[in-house]
């Protein structure tokens, strides 16, 4: 197995254990709970958040302090190696290259992004510059994105930059039949062809394309009236979905609050297809954790989507903003429970065989060791 690593963890944009759950949290969780049940020992650097941190020189003093911090605490532990989880313009990685070189130790970056366009908006400008300082600092470079790894090796040498297939623990995402019958039975459901979703109700992109399930379903009512919907999230955009899915189809969905992440195959497994165009989705965890608990998918081709859903294969994605091709591809399986059953079979066959966390992550494990050992 080789020797252990001792890890200074550090992630600028979202610190680990954050109240906010998000598909960024849960991939930095997945690949620090991956390291530690590897032998290897990580300590959190830092929780110093430093979202749009260049623009906010009040903080400034407060990173000086969190650098000192983060190097006394990685001298005690006797860390050989940083690690720094997700740097991009917004939350550029202000520690790792500063540590790293008074650590005298290997610097490694776990999603880092790097978008040119952020040069040419003076608003962003030292973001891109700061996340580029952290890139082109970093011993090796990972990424879980094919569009990321072909912009970061304009900066980053090839042989210093790894393309690492996005994850999850199938296991902790299966079918549990017990689960779908006390579900649909409790939301009165039983007979019908349930729809889920899933996301944070925050403004944006993500409210937005909740906004699109529930008016594309609510259209499909009249060709399919057994139809119903099931949503599962939280936050300040409750109050307007709720009263958007009253007018499109009301008595037709469950709205069943923000749930833990370890509680949410219970609500895939009450559904029969899962419903969320992703606009401009960077991954979309949800997509990987509802496929693997035998859920056929229905978003947009967008993003980082089509990476972890096999268009016509475990799903249907269509191209971004097309209503009649989105409504069409969510009444074609909600129409025919043969084609859904198919489709889901082949969506947890490929999580199992091509997303299985445990598997991808040792490319990262080996890769660091070496970095130690040099």
């Amino acid at each position: 197995m080789g020797p252990s690593l001792r890890i200074a963890f550090y992630a600028p944009f979202k610190p680990l254990g954050h109240p906010r759950p998000s598909g960024d949290l849960a991939i930095g969780t997945g690949l620090f709970q991956y390291l530690e049940g590897r032998g290897h020992q990580l300590a959190v650097a830092s929780t110093l958040r430093g979202r749009w941190s260049s623009w906010k020189p009040w903080q400034w003093p407060q990173v000086i302090r969190s650098q000192r911090a983060a190097v006394r605490m990685s001298r005690a532990l006797g860390v050989n190696l940083w690690l720094t989880y997700h740097t991009y313009y917004k939350a550029p990685d202000l520690l790792g290259p500063v540590c790293s070189r008074r650590l005298a130790v290997p610097y490694a970056i776990f999603q880092g992004i790097y978008s040119t366009k952020r040069r040419r908006d003076w608003r962003t400008l030292a973001g891109f510059l700061l996340n580029r300082r952290a890139l082109t600092a970093a011993d090796h470079v990972f990424t879980n994105r094919k569009e990321d790894f072909l912009n970061l090796g304009r900066i980053v040498p090839v042989e210093r930059l790894t393309y690492v297939v996005p994850g999850i623990r199938p296991a902790q995402f299966r079918f549990d039949g017990e689960a779908r019958k006390e579900l649909r039975r409790r939301w009165g459901v039983d007979d019908h062809t349930l729809v889920v979703s899933a996301a944070m109700f925050r403004p944006g992109v993500k409210s937005e394309g909740l906004t699109w399930v529930i008016r594309s379903c609510g259209e499909l009512l009249t060709c399919h009236p057994g139809l119903a919907l099931a949503i599962a999230g939280g936050g300040s955009e409750g109050p307007r979905l709720r009263r958007l899915a009253t007018g499109n189809l009301s008595g037709r969905v469950r709205f069943v609050g923000q749930l833990p992440r370890e509680e949410m195959y219970r609500f895939y497994s009450a559904g029969d297809l899962f419903v969320f165009p992703g606009i401009r989705e960077s991954l979309g965890m949800v997509y990987l954790e509802a496929q693997s608990c035998g859920l056929p998918v229905v978003a947009f081709a967008d993003g980082g989507v089509p990476e972890v859903v096999a268009d016509g294969t475990s799903g249907y994605l269509v191209r971004p903003f097309d209503s009649a091709a989105f409504g069409a591809a969510i009444s074609r399986l909600v129409g025919d429970s043969n084609l859904r059953r198919k489709m889901g079979r082949a969506a947890g066959d490929c999580v199992r065989r091509r997303h299985d966390l445990d598997h991808n992550y040792r490319v990262i494990e080996t890769t660091l060791r070496g970095l130690a050992v040099r």
